[in-house]
């Protein structure tokens, strides 16, 4: 797990505070600002969510691919830099963490507009002046034999018509109109869940036309995303 997600994951547990990251459109350094905002209190017991949620924010790559090597997908699973329609699911081997792996099947299921006002709780100040927002809400489903309770998907982008990934804002604290949580406790085989991934088109002009993955493996054999639009 990246010192990023460590600390997502702490701020998240003991609410200390509700933070928003903005992530620049192609900036893959792992530089980051993370500015505290408006306190928040998660429900006791609950396991904390990756993303979603109201802050404010600063420069990200949370979910970039790496240099380097790693095993191939396994027979059965979409294979690196695989395109798939919006609506269609992708079998993808998941790993979280060193002990939790099993087999997901992703979907995204549709991108909707905001508008940028929509923002304006996460203060992220002029670093996304004359952005767009839009909601990449996908669903996951435990197609494995493995319970994967308490995992975090993430590593969901924004796709821009020119096959860039767009900018993404993560969040800390409730952001209702776009959650993604953590998976729930007992999601076993069959379980489903539907999340959300805030992507930003850099203007009204130009808009966020699917989504794309770059979780494991993906980001590490040839460094290829699956992609739906």
């Amino acid at each position: 797990m990246s010192t990023t997600t460590m600390r997502r994951t702490a701020l998240g547990t003991i609410g200390l505070a509700v933070t928003a990251t903005l992530t620049l459109s192609g900036c893959k350094s792992g530089n980051e600002e993370v500015v505290p905002v408006a306190p928040s209190t998660p429900a006791a017991g609950s396991p904390s969510s990756g993303y979603g949620q109201p802050g404010a924010a600063s420069p990200s790559a949370a979910a970039s691919p790496s240099a380097a090597g790693g095993a191939a997908p396994a027979a059965g699973t979409a294979k690196p830099g695989q395109s798939f329609k919006i609506g269609e699911p992708a079998t993808v081997p998941f790993t979280y963490g060193t002990t939790t792996s099993g087999t997901i099947a992703l979907t995204v299921t549709s991108v909707e507009q905001g508008q940028a006002a929509d923002l304006d709780s996460l203060k992220l100040g002029d670093k996304a002046k004359g952005m767009v927002p839009y909601y990449v809400h996908y669903t996951v489903k435990n197609v494995g034999t493995t319970d994967l309770a308490y995992a975090s998907v993430g590593h969901m982008k924004g796709l821009l018509p020119d096959g860039s990934e767009a900018g993404g804002v993560s969040v800390i604290g409730t952001f209702e109109k776009c959650k993604d949580e953590s998976l729930p406790k007992g999601f076993t085989n069959g379980q489903s869940q539907t999340n959300c991934v805030i992507a930003l088109a850099p203007s009204a002009q130009v808009k966020v036309v699917g989504g794309e993955y770059w979780g494991e493996p993906y980001s590490t054999v040839g460094k290829k995303a699956l992609t739906w639009k």
